[in-house]
Order: structure tokens, then C-alpha cells, then sequence
């Protein structure tokens, strides 16, 4: 198996509490910088629509998208006091969500599992 197809995406889905887009908007070039440390990120960026962030990002292993969390668990804990995560997907092969169904159960993620795409 080629180490992009153990891959997992997460898509987090913030809405901004009134009043604090521009705070959280000051928060996303942090979370970048903290981020462009790690290793095993294959894509991070940030898109807006109003009121609502969303992160794009995805990291080679379910291990390297918990380490991520771990590295950006500050930053997420002050983006939770001007957003709210109103939707978590998690993308990736069987093998590798299972080892975040735990962990990250309690976010109440929609669950994408991998069926087909083009060889990395």
C-alpha cells in the first residue's frame, strides 16, 4: 500500500458567532504556521463563505491527523469561543478511520469511507 492511500481528510465546518469574524479570521494564520511544522500534512488551507470557516486539510495517516490536533489543540480551544463546529466529515480508508472513530466519536463526525479514485 502506498503511504497516500492510508490518507484521511478532515472537513470542519466553524460558523462564527455574530460579531467575532474578524477575531476568528486573525486565528486562521496562526493555525497555518502551527501547522506548516508537521511532517505528514499533505494539504491545509482555510476557505470562507460569510460567516462560516471551513479547513481543508489532510494528513498521510490517521495518526498524523491526531497529531495534528494535538498541535493545534489551543488554537481549536480559542476557535471555540467564536465558532461553533457545526459539522465534522472524515474521510478516508476503513483501516484508518477506525483508529479515529475513537478519538474523535464524540465530535459526531458524518463518517466517508473510501471506496475508489486515481492511483496516487
Amino acid at each position: 500500500m502506498k503511504p497516500i492511500e492510508r490518507s484521511v481528510s478532515l472537513h470542519p465546518y466553524f460558523k462564527v458567532h455574530a460579531g467575532q469574524l474578524d477575531a476568528a479570521r486573525a486565528l486562521l494564520p496562526e493555525f497555518v504556521a502551527q501547522t506548516a511544522r508537521e511532517e505528514n500534512v499533505l494539504y491545509y488551507e482555510f476557505t470562507l463563505n460569510g460567516d462560516e470557516v471551513f479547513c481543508r486539510e489532510a494528513y498521510l495517516s490517521a495518526e498524523a491527523a491526531l497529531a495534528h490536533l494535538d498541535n493545534v489543540g489551543a488554537l481549536l480551544e480559542r476557535m471555540l469561543t467564536l465558532a461553533d463546529l457545526v459539522r465534522l466529515e472524515i474521510h478516508g480508508p476503513a483501516s484508518e478511520l477506525a483508529k479515529l472513530r475513537g478519538p474523535l466519536g464524540k465530535l459526531n463526525p458524518a463518517w466517508f469511507l473510501y471506496e475508489c479514485g486515481l492511483p496516487a
